[in-house]
């Protein structure tokens, strides 16, 4: 497709049912705004100055192509599916959760797993955020064209100033545990935490944590014994703007994530300019390759964040090698012409 083809493609992300409330992309909006933030699903509206919407009826109106979130139990979805297609739109769809675990509890109810394959099966296309659920989507697909299904990870903004919210390599410190979920097993958070301990005994360096589990998970928090005045404990969600700026002041961002999502996390750290270290996310094994999860053990990723902390013009590094990666892959400049190119051939 031509680049002034790309720049007027327009797309509709469409959540029925959802809790997000309906948002108009045309015009950026920075990390104060009183909006959901360009990221995730967001992020593929807004890198085509599209629309989010979570009734189908609103999504007809503009008659623009339609990416359908899958979600729940699936029922909406197809009920959406079905009015759009009524009405002649070209609707690609992808699952809104996407981790290997989230897609294995949703598909194992029988009537869920028969609407997906139903959905998917008559779909104009499917867009997957990771590569593994790229190949389910192919797999239930297989008597249609594989051109039809794409690997489009999800875009960040990184070339719009206002999100620019790093702070220079030298006055970052210490670390920021990046996940906070105790109760799924693929996510290793307790495996992180004694990682970062480590790392904070042997360097010093401070550690930040996050517990949105009240009393329980800080008395959890507790039996690990951090050094005393070496951590600190956020114990409620912060505005996405400030949680940014919370990840920008540590050197490096740690997990152990092994649930195969499409990466937020490391997201997360691109717009703050600092380096994630673990997870193997679809972000994290295309922009941290050095220093992701994948083909790694817990040991590797230690002696890779232990070097990290000490080496500041390795970090800036990586930060600058990271950033171009994006830049290639993930900014919403790379991701509007995937896009395009995908719906026109649709």
């Amino acid at each position: 497709m031509a680049s002034n083809d790309a720049d007027e493609f327009r797309l509709i992300v469409l959540n029925p049912g959802g809790s997000d409330p309906e948002q108009d992309f045309r015009d950026s909006a920075g990390p104060t705004a009183p909006v959901h933030p360009p990221v995730n699903f967001h992020g593929f509206a807004a890198c085509t100055h599209g629309f989010f919407h979570r009734d189908a009826q609103r999504a007809i109106v503009e008659e623009l192509p339609i990416l359908l979130l899958l979600r729940g139990d699936f029922r909406g979805s197809e009920r959406a599916f079905r009015e759009l297609k009524n009405h002649g739109l070209t609707v690609a769809v992808s699952l809104k959760e996407t981790g290997l675990h989230q897609i294995a509890r949703q598909l194992t109810n029988r009537a869920r797993l028969a609407r997906f394959m139903r959905i998917v099966e008559h779909a104009d296309g499917c867009i997957a955020t990771t590569p593994e659920a790229a190949e389910i989507f192919w797999r239930v697909r297989l008597k249609r064209d594989p051109a039809t299904v794409a690997f489009i990870p999800t875009p960040y903004p990184l070339q719009d100033r206002q999100w620019d919210l790093s702070v220079p390599p030298n006055e970052q410190v210490g670390i920021l545990v990046g996940t906070r979920e105790w109760k799924v097993p693929s996510r290793n958070h307790f495996c992180a935490l004694l990682v970062a301990r480590q790392l904070c005994e042997g360097s010093g360096e401070p550690v930040t944590v996050f517990n949105l589990d009240g009393w329980k998970g800080r008395r959890r928090l507790n039996e690990l014994k951090f050094p005393a005045g070496k951590w600190h404990v956020i114990e409620k969600e912060k505005p996405y703007g400030e949680y940014l700026r919370e990840v920008a002041r540590h050197k490096i961002v740690l997990q152990l994530d092994r649930s195969r999502v499409p990466g937020q996390v490391a997201g997360d750290a691109l717009l703050a300019r600092t380096i994630c270290v673990g997870g193997d996310g679809a972000i994290e094994r295309i922009v941290f390759s050095k220093t992701c999860g994948e083909g790694r053990t817990m040991n590797d990723l230690a002696k890779i964040a232990a070097g990290l902390l000490t080496n500041t013009n390795g970090r800036a590094t990586l930060i600058v090698e990271s950033q171009w990666r994006a830049m290639e892959r993930l900014s919403f400049q790379a991701v509007r012409p995937q896009l395009a190119d995908f719906f026109e051939r649709l």
